[in-house]
């Protein structure tokens, strides 16, 4: 196996304050104080108020929170998960979880049915697009009680146990009951995965989860069948996930022998993350996306491709998460996700932002990035020469928060007007598409056969924009016409991608918006510029 070409770990600027602040006060300290000696505080404490205090006290609740005050101390991603929410904190991540399969939004208070996930047991009973969920177990489900939390409470479940939903269909008189037998339903990590261009694959990944490389696979095979020989990853608002993963997919990217990633603690030895022979996209060019709110496994993935040189990271300063965590599981089956270690990328970046003025400041981030102008002008960051690092090639990359991408892309606020707001805080959008679709699907099939006829021939013209005009009006949102001139194009393609998903898939909605997203036609001129690859020495 190659060795790596980069020295040994260089720890970020606060990772050597809290060194220095140990080399000098921590031995002296350590040698008189009983690390037993909190726990024996505590326990005293705790003993006091069970026998003495005033009133009968809820000591489970009391030591719960102890626990989670306790962490907050710690770092901004150390947490504890109660026993009864563990299952759910971990379903995102393990890519299934037990119900009745479908994807559904609340459009005025009735829940409805966006998409029946394929193969699952609302698709195998013909539950369609489009149907209002009425009742559920004979109870009425309409009204503000009906929230997205009521309707996973109501409709997950054990697999093998049934639960009978009552539907209305569109041209259907009276309800009709499903008797729906609950399975389990995969998370898709992949949104869209789809030829953008002739020659370029897309691919859009949300999380990184147990089933993620498995789908990334499949996805990649299935678009080098269609000719992929360039591909653009956006992993743009993916906020992590499990590490392996990221290793993993990696490694789709890397030859054989190349670090990824390597962890480091106090309690952890550093340990190093190595690339296999293994690999789908080891050549072609590649552009990954990231911007503020791509984070921690997000970040190993484009730290490790921009250090080896193997692709252009574009988009703007990722959010700046290195933690590890592992869980922790407690007596009573609540768990602590602990951060036991730092990850750093192969050059040896720490790209962990502080945290030392608390959580709430650490989340604020982003507003401070706006207010300095960072997200506008990239010449706004600035980085001391101590967090200077040197990729495969020799380019220079820095350390300190985040990954800076090779290619800069402004932040366009303009286009979010207050207009656009208003429409998307009173959900505007998507209740109109859900009406229009409910009462023109046999019209919109009848007229566009397939995807590339709606693709090229539906319009949204004057006449359809006055009855969207004229639905928002009813839903309380006035018409502003400096502002609707700002959003226009970015209202547009959300409604005419929205109708195409709710007619096919998100592919296709992928493939409306992607139109008109400034941020993915610039990777398209980027994967067209071979002296920008040459200049950026990017093997490709």
């Amino acid at each position: 196996m190659n060795k790596p070409f980069f020295s040994a770990a260089r720890k970020c600027s606060v990772t050597i304050l809290i060194i220095v602040s140990a080399a000098f006060f921590m031995p002296a300290v350590a040698q008189r104080q009983d690390p037993r000696a909190g726990v024996q505080k505590y326990n005293a404490a705790m003993q006091m108020i069970r026998q003495s205090y005033v009133d009968t006290t809820n000591e489970a609740r009391l030591v719960e929170k102890a626990i989670v005050e306790t962490l907050k101390e710690l770092d901004p991603h150390s947490m504890y998960i109660s026993k009864k929410d563990v299952q759910k904190a971990n379903e995102p991540l393990e890519g299934n979880f037990d119900g009745i399969g479908v994807q559904f939004e609340i459009l005025k208070d009735t829940i409805t049915v966006v998409h029946s996930i394929p193969g699952g047991p609302s698709d195998r009973l013909g539950i369609m697009s489009g149907d209002k969920i009425i009742r559920i177990e004979g109870e009425v489900v309409i009204g503000k009680k009906v929230t997205n939390q009521f309707v996973l409470d109501h409709l997950r479940g054990k697999r093998g146990t049934r639960v009978t939903v009552s539907i209305y269909r569109k041209g259907k008189k009276d309800l009709t009951d499903f008797v729906i037998t609950r399975d389990k339903i995969p998370i898709n990590s992949i949104d869209a995965a789809y030829m953008i261009r002739p020659g370029v694959g897309y691919i859009v990944l949300n999380k990184f989860a147990l089933t993620s490389v498995q789908e990334f696979t499949e996805a990649t095979n299935r678009l080098k069948e269609q000719g992929m020989i360039s591909m653009i990853l956006d992993l743009r608002n993916n906020s992590g996930g499990y590490m392996n993963t990221a290793i993993e997919l990696s490694d789709e990217f890397l030859s054989a022998g190349k670090i990824i990633v390597y962890t480091q603690g106090v309690h952890s030895p550093r340990e190093d993350y190595y690339s296999t022979p293994r690999g789908l996209f080891e050549t072609g060019k590649l552009v990954i996306l990231i911007n503020e709110n791509s984070a921690s496994a997000s970040e190993i993935v484009s730290g490790a491709i921009q250090d080896w040189d193997r692709g252009i990271i574009l988009g703007r300063r990722s959010f700046g998460k290195g933690l590890v965590q592992r869980p922790f599981q407690l007596p009573d089956s609540s768990v602590i996700r602990l951060t036991t270690a730092r990850y750093y990328n192969p050059s040896g970046k720490c790209i962990q932002k502080s945290y030392a003025e608390g959580a709430e400041k650490y989340y604020e981030d982003f507003g401070n990035r706006y207010k300095h102008g960072e997200l506008i002008h990239a010449d706004s960051i600035k980085f001391p020469d101590s967090l200077k690092f040197y990729t495969a090639h020799k380019r220079v990359v820095y350390g300190g928060g985040g990954i800076m991408p090779d290619v800069f892309i402004p932040w366009d606020s303009v286009p979010i007007s207050d207009y656009y707001l208003e429409l998307r805080r009173k959900n505007v959008i998507n209740t109109f598409i859900g009406d229009y679709v409910d009462k023109s699907r046999k019209t919109l099939s009848a007229t566009y056969h397939d995807f590339p006829s709606f693709e090229k021939n539906f319009q949204t013209d004057d006449a359809f924009m006055n009855d969207f005009f004229a639905y928002a009006l009813k839903e309380g949102v006035k018409k502003d016409e400096k502002g609707y001139a700002a959003s226009e194009k970015l209202i547009k393609s959300q409604i005419k991608g929205l109708i195409a998903q709710k007619l096919w898939d998100m592919n296709e909605m992928y493939a409306i918006i992607n139109q008109y997203d400034e941020e993915v036609q610039k990777a398209l001129d980027v994967l067209k510029d071979n002296a920008l690859f040459d200049k950026l020495k990017i093997d490709r």
